[in-house]
C-alpha cells in the first residue's frame, strides 16, 4: 500500500513536470494573471511575488518566472533586477496605439485573404463563423473567445504571407488579455459576431477593399470597448 502511494505521488510529480515542460502551466498562469490585471483585480504598482504565485498555482518558481517574463513582454508587468515584479499601468493612450497598429495589420490580412484564400479556406471560414452563432446564443464567453482567436488566425493564414503572419500574431499576443476581456461586456458577443459577418461576406465575394475596411472597423470597435478596462486600471 505504501509502495502504491509513493508510486502515485511519483506519477503526479512526473505529470506536473510534463505540464511545465509542455508550457501549458505557464500559459494558464499568463492568462489568469493577465485577466486579473486587465479587469482591475490586480492594480498598478501591486507586487507579484514569485513564492506567493508558485503556491497559488501549485508549481515551482521556474514556470512562475517564465510567466512573469511573458507578461512583461505584453507590457502588463515590469521588473527590475533583484526586485519583485510590479503590475504596470496600461494607459488608454498606449492601448489605443497598439490597437491602431493592430487595425492596420488586420486590414492587410483581410484584404489579402479576400484575394488569396483558397476555396476550401473560404468555405471553412464561413462554416466556422456560422457555427459560432450557437456560442453567442448560449452566451458562452470563454468558448466564443477561443473561436474568436481561431477566426482571426484563419484570416492571418489566409493572407499567405509569413512575415505579415509573424507581425500580426506578435501584436495580437500583447493585446490578447484586452481582446478576451471585451466579451465580459453585455451584448458584446452578438456585436462581435455581426462584425465578423461583414468580414466573411466580403471575403466570400473576394472583395479585398471591403474586407480590409470591415476588419479595420472591427478592431477599432474592439479598441473602443477595451478602453473601458484601461480606464479602470488608471482610476
Amino acid at each position: 500500500m505504501q509502495h502504491a502511494t509513493k508510486q502515485n505521488r511519483s506519477l503526479k510529480q512526473v505529470r506536473r513536470r510534463e505540464i511545465i515542460r509542455a508550457g501549458t502551466t505557464v500559459e494558464q498562469m499568463v492568462r489568469a494573471i493577465a485577466d486579473m490585471i486587465v479587469t482591475g483585480q490586480m492594480l498598478p504598482g501591486e507586487k507579484l511575488d514569485e513564492i506567493s504565485l508558485a503556491a497559488r498555482f501549485e508549481v515551482s518558481r521556474t514556470p512562475v518566472r517564465e510567466a512573469l517574463r511573458e507578461l512583461g513582454a505584453m507590457g502588463l508587468v515590469e521588473r527590475e533586477p533583484n526586485r519583485s515584479a510590479l503590475v504596470t499601468n496600461v494607459t488608454e493612450t498606449y492601448l489605443h496605439s497598439m490597437f491602431e497598429a493592430m487595425a492596420e495589420l488586420e486590414a492587410i490580412c483581410a484584404r489579402l485573404a479576400a484575394e488569396r484564400m483558397t476555396v476550401d479556406e473560404r468555405r471553412m471560414l464561413e462554416i466556422e463563423h456560422h457555427a459560432s452563432a450557437r456560442l453567442v446564443h448560449l452566451g458562452a464567453e470563454e468558448d466564443y473567445a477561443a473561436h474568436n482567436t481561431e477566426f482571426h488566425t484563419r484570416l492571418y493564414r489566409g493572407a499567405h504571407n509569413e512575415h505579415i503572419y509573424e507581425l500580426v500574431t506578435q501584436s495580437r499576443a500583447r493585446l490578447a488579455p484586452f481582446r478576451r476581456a471585451q466579451f465580459r461586456l453585455p451584448g458584446r458577443l452578438a456585436k462581435s459576431y455581426d462584425e465578423h459577418d461583414v468580414i466573411v461576406t466580403a471575403i466570400m465575394r473576394a472583395d479585398g477593399a471591403g474586407a480590409a475596411q470591415a476588419a479595420y472597423s472591427h478592431v477599432e470597435i474592439v479598441s473602443d470597448v477595451s478602453a473601458v478596462f484601461a480606464k479602470a486600471s488608471e482610476n
